[in-house]
């Protein structure tokens, strides 16, 4: 039964919430829906840049996810077809561990049943505890939403039936490789995911300490400077890379690594920008096989300088996600109403070759309208 369920997702970036309608039974994609927009503003972003790395009841995270429920509820509110609504929260923190060393897990603040009981309606949230329990890295999650929609793409004759890669470049990058020939994402070799390295989040730091500005609009300061291959270098021999897939990442991993102190605006600009496209051609190369195209999706693709790098830097083509009928703004938004309908149904969010857990993971909790 296709179900019509609302995604939200609030990105590392800060930058606001995206919510988008998608109508689908939890494998298959029958049509997309209306889109919407709530940008943080100023203050907003400096509660929740002030809780970033913060674990439950640290000092700032109630703030945090208090901001984070009203901020979702407001914009849901203005999606009453929604019969379900994904919800994935603020991610503070994230420190899953490794194969050896068990970390503290995943921290996304916000609560759903809350958020259930304000709009009165089904609330999927928590999406990530779970595979993380059960020895996943509960990141990136939304691979197996990128086999749904390579699927759905195919067949609008929008790509040819041939193994692709989603690159989702918000505050951290994640990079997904799909084989369309698999018969469901939790198939072994359908979807092999990892977070790539840091992407916007350096950058969007670094305009904001620099030039009281969230983000390198369309790339121009960095377009204006060039890159510094020592910095670029030293970056890569940071131990995410010599990792084996899949990994993943907190948005302040990378902190002091990627050291721009010395430049100027417009080469740190442009130091940080190519950073992210060797952190992407590093991942890639550690695939057994190549995708056909990479497929750029989230607020990176609108950078031009960035755009430009990683075709400088890849060894396929690359182009936006809007190549192939897809919409690059609103594809985690509607991966969490396409993931909140699987979770319903009981089937897997997540799996070894996306988040390295042991065995595919239905993740996420369900909080009916009215209730905790």
């Amino acid at each position: 039964m296709m179900i019509r369920a609302l995604g939200m997702m609030s990105g590392t970036s800060l930058d606001g919430v995206d919510a988008a309608m998608i109508e689908t039974d939890g494998i298959r994609i029958a049509g997309f829906g209306r889109s919407a927009y709530r940008p943080y503003s100023g203050n907003e972003s400096g509660l929740l840049h002030a809780a970033l790395g913060q674990w439950p009841g640290g000092p700032d995270v109630a703030e945090a996810a208090a901001l984070s429920v009203a901020a979702h509820a407001a914009l849901a509110e203005g999606f009453p077809e929604a019969e379900l609504v994904g919800y994935h929260g603020q991610t503070l923190a994230h420190d899953p561990g490794t194969k050896t060393q068990r970390g503290r897990g995943t921290h996304q603040a916000g609560d759903g049943a809350a958020l259930a009981r304000r709009l009165g309606r089904r609330v999927v949230w928590d999406f990530r505890s779970e595979d993380v329990r059960q020895g996943g890295e509960g990141a990136p999650l939304a691979p197996f939403f990128h086999w749904a929609c390579a699927e759905w793409a195919m067949g609008q004759g929008l790509l040819p039936r041939a193994p692709v890669a989603f690159l989702n470049l918000g505050g951290v990058g994640n990079l997904t490789f799909v084989d369309p020939e698999s018969p469901a994402p939790e198939a072994p070799g359908a979807c092999i995911a990892f977070d790539t390295g840091p992407a916007n989040a350096p950058l969007n730091d670094l305009m904001r300490a620099r030039r009281g500005q969230a983000r390198d609009e369309g790339g121009r300061l960095a377009a204006q400077g060039v890159p510094d291959e020592g910095v670029i270098a030293a970056f890569l021999r940071h131990p995410h890379f010599a990792r084996p897939l899949p990994k993943s990442l907190d948005r302040n991993a990378f902190a002091g690594t990627l050291d721009v102190a010395h430049l100027g605006d417009a080469d740190a600009a442009a130091s940080l920008t190519h950073a992210a496209a060797a952190a992407v051609a590093a991942g890639l190369s550690a695939l057994e096989r190549l995708p056909g195209r990479v497929l750029v999706c989230g607020g990176g693709r609108l950078n031009g300088a960035m755009m430009a790098a990683l075709a400088a830097r890849l060894p396929v083509p690359v182009a936006p996600v809007e190549a192939a009928g897809l919409d690059g703004d609103m594809l985690e938004a509607q991966a969490f109403g396409w993931l909140a309908v699987r979770v319903l149904r009981g089937l897997p969010t997540s799996g070894p070759g996306t988040t390295a857990a042991p065995a595919p993971v239905c993740g996420g909790r369900i909080s009916p309208p009215g209730r905790g």
